[in-house]
């Protein structure tokens, strides 16, 4: 049988689908007992959160009204290029309403940081961020990330939604991405 892309591509599986899991169930549990009886709007942020992003709502037992944007802040390479585009904005108005920012992984958090000043003049009650990686080694901006699902190690990883130039966000675990795959010319 020949080996799978992302197997030969992935140097170490840093987390199995069964404990990304079973985080995500506690996160939804987490969020539910926060925000019972408030109005809640949950903000995807695409491309690479919307299989986490799926996946905690599911977990989530309170009405939750679900928002997309599409922010882009790395192009098409293995690092953030530090300047933060806005691709798609929500449709709704959040004036009032409790915003839960849901992001696959904070770097160097110059993408929330943008994004959270930009939501705040829009008047919310109150804004989270979730975030299922964080990579605390990285951060330049501090933002307050209310629910984490893993503090993970400096290393470029994929799967679970992340990718690497559109590829890999397939793979059901999160995994290291061997360096010689990114750094190639």
């Amino acid at each position: 049988m020949k080996q799978h892309y992302v197997e030969r591509d992935i140097g170490e599986i840093l987390l199995s689908e069964e404990e990304i899991k079973a985080r995500v169930a506690e996160l939804g549990r987490q969020i539910s007992r926060d925000y019972e009886g408030k109005e809640v709007v949950a903000v995807c942020i695409l491309r690479g959160c919307f299989i986490f992003f799926s996946d905690l709502m599911r977990q989530i037992s309170i009405p939750v009204a679900i928002e997309f944007m599409s922010v882009s802040s790395y192009g098409g390479g293995a690092q953030s290029s530090g300047s933060v585009k806005i691709n798609y904005d929500m449709q709704n108005d959040i004036a009032g309403k409790h915003v839960l920012i849901v992001e696959d992984i904070i770097d160097s958090g110059n993408t929330l940081s943008h994004l959270t000043e930009m939501l705040r003049s829009r008047d919310p009650a109150s804004i989270e961020i979730c975030a299922l990686l964080n990579k605390p080694d990285r951060r330049v901006v501090d933002v307050p990330v209310k629910y984490v699902g893993f503090d993970i190690p400096d290393e470029f990883v994929v799967g679970y939604g992340l990718d690497y130039n559109s590829l890999y966000r397939n793979y059901r675990n999160i995994g290291i991405l061997k360096r010689e795959v990114y750094e190639k010319e």
